[in-house]
């Protein structure tokens, strides 16, 4: 065969490929299953807070003052795009290595003997937190119109030094502090911090409870999240016998956990297919919270540092738009689960990520050699681009379940059959009903017959791997119809 007559036999089987492939999606879209959702607005759910969105921040990230400033402009502004009155959290890993310095004469406290641990950060990276860094902070909260949940150290600082700083916060920030945390994952405490043999929930809250003591003798008022667990959800019912027969108590303001998919970046099994398929843990863990906060007079809980894969994210998977389909699902399925809010975990880069994890972010080694600049971590929900703050996938998740901030969840039918998708449904204060159909089906559309609903909003991507989102409202009325692979719409109702 000639050079030509290859060339003619490629461009026929191209041709044939793409006209096939083109059949292909008109006789799926044709065979969409079709899917009549029908709202119960006479069962009303929970309520979802109007602080319901939020963001997680290690606390080193305040050895930079200007990053949660008034100056920053480039970030605030994404902020008060995301959500207008949201929940900052400072925590994460380095808010237990992490020690006040109130004057510049100001020594570090002795630091405990510690072992190496993987994806842990190590007394080595303790450092400072200073008045000037708080300061800066109230003057960003001011500017975005958010409020802080702030992580004390309960790993390596000395309760004194813990009820200092407390008190210095409370008086900076204010109202928008929100309250505190008195540790970091204390379930993963040992044995890089704590002795593996000893350490449980209860050894947990005998510590939890000498800072906290210590912390409401210099701020009367304080309140606490607690345990802030990684993943043993067990821990609540410790924590919550614990409380209830401990005299005089501290004032708990929500019980709060963290969650993310898997992990680490290296395990194979962390693909897209994984984060977009149904996870049962979610709501097994909602049930053992729920109880929890039962017992605790209804005690709020949160979700207050989660994502997809831990340990900074993977790069394929957490930075591309199934990221954004994900944080949009998970975000709402919190809601209908009465979650009073959640904290996407993020930063800027691997600077102070990369410490929290022990000084590297482990996605790194699987980039390809020469690739492009790319944001780290690569889970967070806004990147720092050389000095500009842009909104990454699972930013736009987010953004698009914020509409249902204020609302009172409804339960809703909805059965779409084969195709991987879901669907949450609300009634705003105004009375208006809202619906959010989330398909997470990679190759199946989906119809909806939904009379008297328009689209008000549709999450878009050019493919689930693409490393860009698009959250866009129609130009025109447009009435419910064909929901294509991996998009989401958000539909209200025509009348009431």
């Amino acid at each position: 065969m000639s050079a030509l007559d290859r060339r003619r036999f490629l461009k026929t089987c191209a041709a044939a490929t793409a006209l096939s492939s083109s059949r292909l999606r008109s006789i799926a879209q044709q065979a969409a299953p079709t899917v009549a959702p029908k709202l119960h607005k006479d069962q009303p759910g929970a309520r979802v807070p109007t602080n319901f969105i939020g963001l997680s921040y290690e606390t080193q990230e305040l050895t930079r003052p200007e990053t949660f400033s008034r100056e920053n402009t480039g970030l605030i502004a994404r902020f008060r795009e995301l959500a207008p009155n949201g929940v900052l959290r400072i925590g994460g890993n380095t808010s237990d290595v992490g020690w006040w310095k109130p004057t510049a004469s100001s020594t570090m406290p002795p630091m405990p003997q510690h072992t190496s641990e993987v994806g842990e950060p190590g007394t080595n990276l303790a450092y400072p937190v200073t008045p000037e860094s708080i300061r800066a902070l109230r003057g960003f909260l001011d500017a975005t119109g958010w409020t802080c949940i702030f992580g004390l150290n309960l790993g390596t600082e000395p309760a004194a030094g813990s009820a200092e700083e407390a008190a210095f916060v409370a008086a900076t920030l204010g109202p928008k502090l929100d309250y505190f945390q008195i540790g970091n994952e204390p379930d993963l405490l040992a044995p890089h911090l704590r002795d593996k043999a000893t350490w449980n929930a209860s050894r947990y809250f005998d510590e939890w409870i000498v800072i906290a003591n210590a912390v409401r003798a210099r701020v009367p008022n304080a309140r606490f999240g607690l345990p802030d667990a990684a993943s043993d959800i067990e821990w609540f019912q410790t924590v919550t016998q614990r409380l209830l027969t401990t005299p005089n108590p501290p004032r708990v303001a929500a019980l709060t956990h963290h969650y993310y998919i898997g992990g680490p970046p290296s395990n194979p099994a962390m693909t897209i297919e994984r984060i977009l398929s149904p996870n049962p843990r979610v709501a097994k863990d909602a049930t053992v919270v729920r109880d929890s906060s039962a017992r605790l007079h209804g005690t709020p809980y949160r979700m207050t540092e989660g994502n997809t894969c831990y340990r900074g994210g993977k790069p394929g998977v957490s930075d591309v738009f199934a990221a954004a389909l994900w944080s949009a699902d998970y975000a709402l399925e919190l809601a209908s689960l009465g979650y009073a809010g959640l904290n996407l975990h993020g930063g800027n880069g691997g600077q102070f990520v990369g410490n929290s994890l022990g000084g590297h972010l482990p996605g790194e080694d699987l980039l390809h050699p020469g690739e492009a600049p790319h944001p780290r971590p690569f889970y967070t929900p806004i990147a720092n681009m050389n000095g500009t703050y842009t909104a990454e996938p699972t930013f736009y998740g987010l953004k698009f379940a914020q509409n249902f901030a204020g609302a009172t969840m409804i339960p809703v039918d909805f059965n779409p059959g084969p195709v991987n998708a879901t669907a949450y449904a609300g009634v705003l204060p105004t009375g208006q009903q809202i619906l959010a159909v989330i398909n997470k089906d990679e190759h199946q559309h989906l119809t909806l017959d939904l009379p008297g609903f328009s689209v008000a909003q549709q999450l878009t991507g050019p493919s689930l791997d693409a490393r860009s989102a698009q959250l866009d409202e129609p130009q025109s009325y447009r009435e419910a119809s064909t929901l294509r692979p991996g998009s989401a719409i958000l539909l209200t109702a025509v009348r009431g």
